[in-house]
């Protein structure tokens, strides 16, 4: 996907700073806490220092190891990724505290490197338009000059998650302009900044509904609608679907979250049955659900819990070792 100037030409940045985003919590949610900050970047660093003690009866000598590795805290662990300026540390910072709350995870998500109000604007200057098929993001503080045929979207991200410039979001806003169809009734589940709702009004949807668990995401979705000039957006807070707006079955439903949660709308948790979050429920037959977010690695394992319940996948594409998935319950 190619990054535009306001002329439609390439653009190119300067080498960016980096910002650590460290998550930390206790050791037994080691695999999780991994699961979720892989969702922002596949290349993960760990602290753990849990076995440290079994380690050195075991032949490491402690006195060559490190004082303050040592005195370690060996009940709870730590993951971090790094994140260049240019990307938004804010925007995924508040993307990881969302996804963190959502799956009831006691994690605290902290930042080093870069200052959290220097973020806030110092990354605007590496975020240009961006087209993805006929859609172009463009950011609210340039001006573009849109040809034929183009869908615009002005976003302004704040501190909430989807600028279009993450793999999961346009592998989504290019699938939604291959299956969603003027007249369509279309969920966002976790809408983030709300680009994939207001992407769908501006595609032909007869009326969107956005959620997320974050109300910071919410309310920087109702301020990108009112920018946007669209007035079929209907924006709320609910856990997964919770809380959705159920007065009609939806032709299109969008998800761009991480797998386990994803694998929750199936209509199980843990093997128990969850009508409640069962997105097959509220989809209409033959509608299309798209789901995002999924890391290379899990994929077969979303799918295959899909089709395992009776859903047909329509297609699937990788992006730098992301996954989205189309698939319809018919």
């Amino acid at each position: 996907m190619e990054e535009l100037t306001n002329n439609g030409a390439a653009s190119g940045a300067s080498a960016p700073e980096w910002v650590q985003i460290r998550a930390s919590g206790r050791r037994e949610l080691l695999d999780g806490i991994s699961a979720v900050m892989s969702m922002v970047d596949a290349k993960i660093e760990v602290e753990d220092y849990g076995d440290l003690d079994e380690l050195i009866l075991d032949g490491v000598y402690g006195d060559l190891i490190d004082e303050s590795v040592l005195n370690a805290d060996r009940e709870h662990i730590a993951v971090s990724v790094y994140v260049p300026t240019e990307k938004s540390p804010a925007e995924a910072v508040s993307y990881l505290r969302g996804r963190f709350d959502a799956l009831g995870m006691d994690v605290t998500v902290e930042t080093r490197g870069v200052s959290e109000e220097d973020w806030v604007e110092s990354w605007k200057q590496y975020y240009h338009p961006i087209r993805i098929g006929r859609v172009v993001i463009v950011p609210a503080w340039e001006k573009f000059d849109a040809a034929d045929g183009d869908v615009i979207v002005t976003m302004d991200p704040g501190m909430a998650f989807g600028t279009g410039t993450h793999e999961t979001t346009r592998l989504v806003v290019g699938m939604m302009d291959e299956y969603m169809k003027k007249g369509d009734r279309v969920l966002d589940l976790g809408c983030g900044s709300g680009i994939l709702s207001i992407c769908a009004s501006k595609l032909g949807a007869r009326e969107c509904f956005a959620y997320d668990i974050d109300p910071v995401a919410v309310r920087v979705t109702r301020e990108n609608i009112k920018d946007n000039g669209v007035c079929n957006v209907d924006c709320g807070v609910s856990d997964l679907l919770r809380d959705v707006d159920r007065s009609d079955k939806y032709d299109l439903i969008v998800a761009n979250i991480v797998a386990d949660i994803i694998l929750r709308m199936v209509g199980t948790d843990g093997g128990v049955p969850d009508a409640q979050n069962d997105v097959g429920a509220i989809l209409r037959d033959g509608g299309v659900l798209i789901v995002s977010g999924i890391i290379d690695e899990r994929a077969h394992e979303v799918t295959d819990a899909f089709l395992s319940a009776g859903w047909r996948i329509l297609s699937e594409r990788h992006e730098n070792g992301w996954c989205a998935a189309a698939l319809s319950n018919r």
